[in-house]
């Protein structure tokens, strides 16, 4: 009994370690989009409108630059937990010009044919001549978003996860503090509106990348050698990309269909653009615990498979998994009974308003099945190196399910836009009987390191 209560609390307090720092961070970053939506909405719902879509630029990157970085996460976590540094070394150039790459290709095209970009969202003219202009002023903060994720992924996974926070939580106030400045034109500065969004972020971005640079040199544990890129290890090269290509796979198979969803609701007009927006970002900071919880279990769990302790990190993820149930339905049912109150406050017209408060009770049950999925899939299998059921499950899910009667309901039925949303939102509940049944399986309690 109490070597049961010493292994309980020998947890919490590993999680708590993990979890709030990356809990945080989460919730800064989800905060940016709070806040450029709130600042934008003040300028007009067609700028508010226009940035949302103009940031699916942007989270298409993300999930390039998040399959890569979670694949470099598995790898970091074992070899963490075996202690071998000198592994993680020869891994970090293979990611880091993977990312150069992706980040380098998503500005060009931003900087290039923005609005061939914005017209994949919407066919508002207004909605695609003001994110063209935020696209090309924005363009740069995605190569440096590319470099900056490798470093902080570095620190996080090596024992520095507050200190990952505190940079990007950091980046994130400049960030929001820029946006005041030169969305509005306060202290002198010219009032900028949708640009000047834009130019923040670029700035806020300049800053985390270097901060973050400087601080991986200082702490002397992991070192990033540019170098590397040129004379890459092939045999750990092989073992990154064996194990990160399915990540990547999973990132781009859920991502792509969840833009999809945006595309849907972008062509049901404008007022179910602008309630989609505010309730996908008043989302994004409710669920930053849950994907605290995610990359903590992730962490965790593959230190102990590293180290080869087996039971023991199949034991934490059962446990881990009962804390997501929990953490779902606390911030499912907090979604929604916060849905009046931030459809009150939203600076959206009423017909929008209407929309929006159904939009966060339904994204309250998502929330609940998101919580288990999120901690099971991304975290407790990725440790493991399993991580090809993701996909397999996003793609039943998503591809199978929610697309494709999301888009026979929206254009061709012609159904509301309170059904069709209902439709694109079930894909977290009709994944959950497959994630549990391949959980059972155990076929993530594995030692991958040589």
């Amino acid at each position: 009994m109490l070597q049961t209560k010493i292994k309980d609390n020998e947890l919490a307090q590993q999680m708590l370690h993990l979890v709030v720092p990356i809990a945080i961070q989460q919730f800064m970053l989800a905060l940016v989009s709070a806040t450029d939506a709130l600042m934008l909405g003040f300028v007009d719902q067609a700028s508010l409108s226009a940035v949302s879509l103009a940031g699916q630029i942007q989270f298409v990157l993300n999930l390039f630059i998040a399959g890569i970085a979670a694949g470099c996460g598995i790898i970091i976590a074992q070899y963490w937990g075996k202690k071998d540094t000198t592994s993680i070394e020869k891994v970090m150039p293979v990611a880091l010009y993977t990312n150069l790459i992706f980040g380098g290709t998503f500005t060009v095209l931003a900087l290039c044919i923005p609005s061939h970009l914005m017209q994949i969202f919407t066919n508002d003219a207004t909605l695609i001549a003001n994110g063209t202009s935020y696209l090309r002023a924005v363009a740069f903060s995605y190569v440096l978003c590319g470099i900056s994720q490798i470093y902080l992924i570095l620190l996080k996974n090596t024992g520095h996860a507050a200190l990952s926070s505190k940079i990007s939580s950091t980046a994130v106030v400049i960030n929001i503090c820029l946006n005041t400045i030169l969305i509005f034109g306060f202290l002198g500065a010219p009032r900028l509106g949708i640009v000047g969004a834009a130019y923040a972020t670029v700035t806020a971005r300049v800053v985390e990348l270097i901060w973050a640079y400087f601080t991986v040199r200082r702490s002397g544990d992991v070192a990033i050698r540019w170098a590397g890129i040129l004379h890459t290890d092939s045999t750990l090269t092989k073992d990154f990309w064996h194990y990160t290509t399915p990540v990547l796979g999973a990132s781009l198979v859920w991502g792509i269909a969840f833009v999809l969803y945006s595309v849907i609701l972008g062509h049901m007009g404008s007022n179910a653009v602008a309630a989609n927006s505010i309730a996908s970002i008043v989302k994004s900071m409710v669920q930053c615990v849950i994907r605290g919880v995610s990359a903590g279990a992730g962490i965790l769990v593959g230190n102990l498979l590293g180290a080869n302790q087996l039971e023991k990190a199949k034991n934490y993820g059962g446990r881990i998994t009962h804390i997501a149930i929990v953490i779902g339905i606390v911030t499912g049912t907090l979604l929604m009974i916060l849905s009046p109150f931030i459809s009150r406050i939203a600076p959206i017209s009423d017909t929008a308003r209407g929309y929006l408060q159904f939009m966060m009770i339904v994204l309250g049950f998502n929330l609940m099945g998101q919580s288990v999925n999120t901690t099971v899939l991304d975290g407790i299998f990725c440790a493991g190196g399993d991580s090809k059921f993701d996909m397999k499950g996003n793609l039943g899910a998503m591809w199978c399910f929610s697309v494709p009667l999301g888009f026979i309901a929206a254009f061709v039925l012609h159904a509301p836009v309170w059904l069709v949303y209902i439709i694109i939102s079930l894909d977290e509940i009709v994944k959950l009987p497959a994630v549990y049944i391949h959980y059972k399986k155990y076929v993530w309690v594995r030692n991958i390191t040589r």
